[in-house]
């Protein structure tokens, strides 16, 4: 089969012709109709996470964000046969360890993150390995296309389960969210669906502009104030309840922090660059004076999914709006360069293998 090979940082992946995957007796086969192209393989692709050993080798398959078809299961699969559409999270649980039995399995001790690790060769190829098939996999509804789930991939989810489950966002909540790449926006549309006002902050016009279509009522130029927490609490007259960085650099995590009232609730789940290497210097005593959370979300426990898939088969979220561009395997190496300079909008994704 055919497939984006990482054979050095930075340098452009090498479509090669690998072996299929073997399959595993609690396993599945998946044939990829569509996989995100996320900014965490941006990520991986240049080399960063080695500050916190968590640096994807050379040889590994990139892409973490498929949906397709099962093609092969393991002796030991219950729930799925060949031919059912499935949508695939990145972040993998073992199935029988203490979180992953108290639904919390996005962070199992003993899982895998897709596309990361020799373990788990990811999506960026003709077809995927998923192991523990029958704890990780969930069916798509007939009304979710292949091209939405891969949508949803590991930044929309990434953003539900930070809001609806880490912040319990609520109607009325004032929602700030500082960066309006794909997860930016994926959580601008989610907030709002959960009855959150949103503002939404960046510095380009054409991500804003996104933003207020999916439901933004406020947008902020951060290029252009010198400060942005000032500008958002007058904005919801007197800070947000919720604040998300949707980047991961130093400046709009602090941002974020600054714009909330009391008590109120930060998510953080943009990643950091090799600026930051995983440390961003955070301003404790107002924290603490002001009865602020800090809370981080990273995936979703693939039994929630099922949460997630509702709404978007119910019509209330559409992750369909957040696709900007379906290119070619071939296509991944320049779409991640452009991430480089944030030359990119909304979602793109891998729909042609």
């Amino acid at each position: 089969m055919r497939a984006a090979v990482l054979e050095a940082y930075g340098e452009p992946l090498s479509i090669e012709s690998v072996d299929d995957p073997a399959l595993d007796p609690q396993g599945v086969v998946v044939e990829v109709e569509a996989c995100g192209i996320c900014r965490s393989d941006w990520h991986a692709w240049q080399g960063h996470g080695e500050w916190a050993d968590d640096r994807v080798p050379i040889g590994q398959i990139l892409g973490h964000e498929p949906a397709g078809r099962v093609v092969r299961t393991g002796d030991r699969v219950d729930s799925l046969e060949a031919g059912d559409r499935v949508a695939v999270p990145f972040n993998l649980g073992e199935g029988s360890c203490r979180y992953c039995r108290n639904g919390h399995g996005n962070v199992c001790t003993d899982g895998y993150a897709l596309g990361f690790e020799p373990e788990v060769p990811g999506a960026f190829a003709e077809r995927v390995h998923v192991p523990h098939a029958d704890y990780n996999l969930t069916t798509l509804p007939d009304g979710v296309s292949a091209t939405e789930a891969a949508a949803l991939g590991c930044r929309y989810v990434t953003a539900f389960h930070g809001l609806a489950h880490r912040a319990d966002v609520g109607a009325g909540d004032w929602v700030a969210v500082h960066g309006c790449g794909g997860l930016g926006l994926a959580a601008v549309q989610i907030a709002a669906a959960l009855g959150g006002r949103v503002v939404a902050v960046d510095v380009r016009d054409e991500p804003l502009s996104m933003a207020a279509d999916l439901g933004a009522e406020k947008t902020v130029r951060a290029d252009r104030t010198d400060d942005v927490p000032a500008v958002i609490e007058g904005a919801t007259d007197g800070g947000a309840h919720v604040s998300v960085d949707a980047l991961g650099r130093a400046e709009t995590c602090r941002n974020s922090l600054g714009c909330l009232r009391p008590r109120g609730t930060h998510v953080q789940v943009g990643l950091t660059t090799d600026a930051e290497r995983g440390e961003v210097s955070l301003p404790i005593d107002e924290l603490t004076r002001w009865d602020v959370s800090f809370v981080g979300s990273r995936g979703m426990p693939p039994s929630r999914y099922d949460e997630l898939l509702g709404l978007i088969d119910a019509g209330r979220l559409e992750p369909a709006r957040l696709v900007t561009r379906e290119v070619a395997l071939a296509d991944v190496s320049d779409r991640l360069a452009a991430m480089t300079s944030y030359d990119t909008r909304g979602i793109e994704v891998v729909t042609e293998l």
